[in-house]
């Protein structure tokens, strides 16, 4: 089994360690991560300068990227193989709601769903690394799990996953929940530089909106870890017919061939 590991918190966070240490005896285990923070890098791409990959001391493969870049030119050259499972995390922080689209954790687990491996993004649902004993041992027992019930011969999945920073025995069973929503995020920052000129800052996400039964926000303060399946298609289908009748009221074009 070939696991290929990565996050957006950078090679050295807590988290990409605590779940390679994890997971490393599940398969053969790859690391390729950015080499500093890329928190809300979302499925950004460098397309503008030079992507270089660097090998730490302790074998980790770290790229002056996105997560999503590591991940891509990972599958498209570095390894030389497609990995059987991809796996990210584990984020300092929740990405529930709204904050998956634009989650770099997310962003770098749907790279390789986008070239057609199952992939998992973990995150712990506060900041701060506490009981990261507890979501590293989660993420084992799911990904063993998934690897015993041959879920990696399936179609193509994409997993998100957020585990409450809770000691392991007051954890409750992984629940399946749908996203919940968040409202919009607090004020920008504005402040003055040394120089007089202004800067802001992006505000903190918002207060959640819809955290209502069945949601991933709902779930994991009752604290369940949750797991939420992702797909990639942004169509609106129940709004295909309208907008085509609308498209088809438009007034012949005019002067044209």
């Amino acid at each position: 089994m070939k696991i290929l590991l990565s996050n957006d918190d950078g090679y050295q966070a807590p988290g990409i360690v605590a779940l390679y240490d994890a997971i490393k005896d599940l398969g053969e285990v790859e690391v390729v991560a950015p080499e500093h923070n890329n928190s809300a890098k979302s499925n950004a791409l460098t397309l503008n300068a030079p992507l270089y990959v660097n090998i730490a001391p302790n074998g980790f493969r770290y790229v002056n990227g996105t997560p999503a870049d590591c991940v891509h030119i990972a599958l498209t050259g570095l390894l030389g193989y497609m990995p059987d499972l991809v796996v990210s995390g584990i984020n300092n922080g929740a990405n529930m709601g709204d904050d998956t689209i634009y989650s770099g954790t997310v962003g770098a687990a749907m790279e390789g769903y986008l070239f057609g491996a199952p992939a998992i993004a973990f995150s712990q649902t506060q900041k701060g690394w506490a009981h990261l004993d507890t979501a590293a041992r989660k993420a084992r027992e799911l990904v063993q799990y998934l690897l015993a019930e041959r879920k990696t011969d399936q179609p193509t999945w994409l997993l998100n996953v957020n585990i409450p920073n809770l000691p392991y025995e007051e954890l409750k069973p992984f629940k399946v929940c749908r996203l919940g929503r968040r409202h919009a995020a607090e004020k920008v920052i504005s402040q003055t530089s040394p120089r007089g000129d202004v800067m802001y800052w992006i505000g903190g996400a918002g207060a959640a909106k819809d955290d209502a039964e069945g949601t991933d926000f709902h779930a994991a303060l009752q604290g369940h870890p949750t797991i939420t399946p992702l797909k990639v298609d942004l169509t609106d289908h129940d709004a295909l017919r309208e907008w085509a009748q609308t498209a088809g009221r438009m007034p012949p074009q005019q002067g044209g061939q």
